[in-house]
């Protein structure tokens, strides 16, 4: 056979291919759709022959669904999608009709897979002026943005005055999300709609400006100014500018006052980092007191520098309220930023035994409690709580704890609960364990658990490997009463000093391997826990060189000092370390809802 008539059949069976193809994948399918719209025409022309009163009046469209006609039997065979069983839409289907130069003009769109009519079936691109989601402050008055534009692809520009704009549901007296709706539509009814988010929120600075009467301090036995931040509980002292002061609930530590600066150091190291971007260096008040006046103190006329971290002063306890109704005053006693003499200090507390001033003044050497005091940006948004003890405003300023999270995660302060109690997590090791304190002392059964030393040593020196030592006690006793799995025996230094006991001023450290020990006094979270309805006295890992010198804490929450003779025995506030593989199974956290762990 001649060469060129293979060529030219191979061409032919090509083009034959070709145009069946095209026949089945493209010209059959179009003409069968054709089709549909069509039968969808006939029959929306019927329904309205039998509903004439139904037509559109005027420039009015009126829109029948594909449904209703399927519905109402004027469709009685379903519309596939061509060469397959996947039937239309009859929802996004419709036909339209309007009147045009005296006669009903009908428009049909079918959705049928990827194959649709060529009717405009599309609204208005509605344009908004600014984002599509803004926030406005509790309590102003919302005001709407508007639009900035509105085009249909057949109608072209249109008057911006024609979009419908509801924003009915916004409510700026209550926190929370709402949405405005935009609603635009073209000559042939086709309607569009946007929505704008509107996030209603209270500022920090704006709510403590409303829930103190515009005074910008918080008085009396006020209930709702706590806040979480760093995963610790505070109370908001009040404005300052346009910032706010908050201070820790209670103590942290007990601290001798001549170290309280450096101390503080060590206590801003602790907040998170995320945190840490929120605080605002500001200057505290620093100016020394007399027994005749410190009481009266509301103004003030000498000041820290600028620094990230201090303690309340005189001035912000009298501002908080008279004697009776405040609710600054601690339990136990802690330093107040106000110095006496060279020599000594002023403490507060919600009482002194003998004396009508709730101020006495101390040697600047003794250890009382130290309540930190920060200032963080007032701008922040409260994401949630309602600033009550048990929900307290969160600022969202860390990242909360979730399932599967390791507990070397988490952040200073936050609640564990294990083996019956409450642990507080006071930092993260290197080698990956987790330290923490019992938020309680050990109880057995309801007899609190108590020890003391039993050793001839004048000098009683706190040593786990003593028998008759209170450390040996506390590391080979508490297992007793606890469940200890989670817990791993680590390496401790045990502080000694010569003679006062005073922070960093030990002469000497010795280490041992425990898995429990005593919580040293200048610890994050060693002080008292007036939350804990368990708490008794309980030994400090801190000692001296110095005939029966050593630290505890006495049942009414303040450190003792002086000489501690062996027959007094006081409770136990262990201190561990847990595994470093121990994950979040549950919970936030928080006191109310802390984590609960495993491995």
């Amino acid at each position: 056979m001649d060469k060129k008539l293979i060529k030219y059949l191979k061409i032919a069976c090509v083009v034959i291919v070709c145009l069946l193809f095209l026949w089945f994948l493209v010209i059959s399918p179009l003409l069968k759709f054709k089709g549909y719209e069509k039968e969808a025409e006939d029959a929306a022309r019927r329904y309205f022959e039998l509903n004439e009163s139904e037509l559109p009046t005027g420039t009015r469209v009126k829109t029948l669904s594909i449904q209703k006609l399927f519905d109402q039997a004027y469709l009685k065979e379903d519309f596939y999608v061509p060469y397959s069983k996947n039937p239309c839409s009859i929802t996004e289907s419709w036909v339209k009709v309007r009147k045009e130069d005296g006669e009903y003009k009908y428009y049909t769109y079918l959705k049928c897979g990827v194959i649709s009519s060529l009717v405009d079936h599309k609204g208005p691109e509605i344009i908004l002026n600014g984002d599509d989601e803004i926030t406005v402050d509790r309590g102003t008055k919302y005001k709407e943005l508007g639009v900035k534009s509105v085009v249909d692809n057949t109608d072209g520009k249109m008057d911006i005055k024609d979009v419908t704009i509801d924003a009915s549901k916004v409510n700026t007296n209550i926190n929370g999300t709402y949405k405005v709706t935009y609603t635009a539509k073209d000559s042939l009814n086709n309607i569009s709609k946007v929505t704008r988010k509107v996030k209603v929120v209270s500022r920090l600075n704006t709510t403590v400006k409303e829930e103190t009467n515009n005074t910008g301090i918080y008085t009396g036995l006020t209930v709702n100014n706590y806040i979480y931040f760093s995963g610790m509980v505070f109370r908001i002292l009040g404005l300052d500018g346009d910032n706010v002061r908050i201070v820790a609930e209670q103590d942290v530590s007990n601290v001798n006052y001549s170290a309280i600066d450096e101390w503080l150091e060590y206590y801003y190291d602790h907040i998170a980092n995320s945190s840490k971007k929120y605080v605002v260096k500001n200057k505290y008040c620093d100016m020394k007191a007399t027994d005749d006046n410190i009481a009266g103190i509301t103004k003030c006329d000498s000041y820290t520098k600028d620094v990230y971290v201090s303690i309340l002063s005189a001035s912000d306890y009298n501002q908080a309220g008279n004697v009776t109704d405040n609710y600054l005053f601690p339990e136990s006693i802690s330093w107040v930023r106000n110095e006496k003499d060279d020599t000594n200090a002023y403490t507060t507390r919600e009482f002194f035994y003998g004396v009508t001033s709730r101020y006495m003044s101390f040697d600047k050497n003794y250890n009382f409690g130290v309540r930190p005091v920060l200032t963080i940006q007032g701008d922040v948004l409260i994401v949630s709580g309602d600033g009550s003890k048990d929900n307290p405003y969160s600022i969202g300023d860390f990242k909360a704890g979730e399932v599967g999270d390791k507990v070397n995660t988490r952040q200073s302060g936050e609640y564990i609960s294990y083996s019956g109690i409450l642990w507080r997590i006071v930092d993260s090791q290197d080698d990956g364990t987790t330290k923490v304190i019992a938020d309680t002392t050990i109880y057995d059964g309801y007899t609190p658990v108590t020890t003391y030393y039993q050793t001839d040593d004048k000098a009683k020196i706190y040593n786990p490997k003593q028998r008759g030592n209170v450390g040996y006690f506390i590391n080979n006793q508490i297992p007793n009463y606890l469940e200890s799995d989670y817990f791993v025996t680590k390496e401790i230094e045990v502080p000694i000093y010569n003679r006062a006991i005073k922070y960093k001023e030990e002469s000497s450290t010795k280490k041992y391997k425990v898995k429990f020990s005593a919580p040293d006094m200048y610890e994050m979270f060693s002080a008292f826990d007036f939350n804990s309805l368990t708490m008794k006295s309980y030994w400090y890992i801190n000692s001296s060189k110095m005939e029966n010198t050593k630290a505890v804490v006495a049942d009414i929450g303040t450190v003792l000092y002086g000489k501690l003779y062996d027959y007094t025995g006081f409770g136990v506030r262990p201190v561990a370390f847990l595994d470093k593989q121990c994950e979040i199974v549950r919970g936030s956290g928080t006191f109310e809802d802390p984590f609960i762990i495993s491995k």
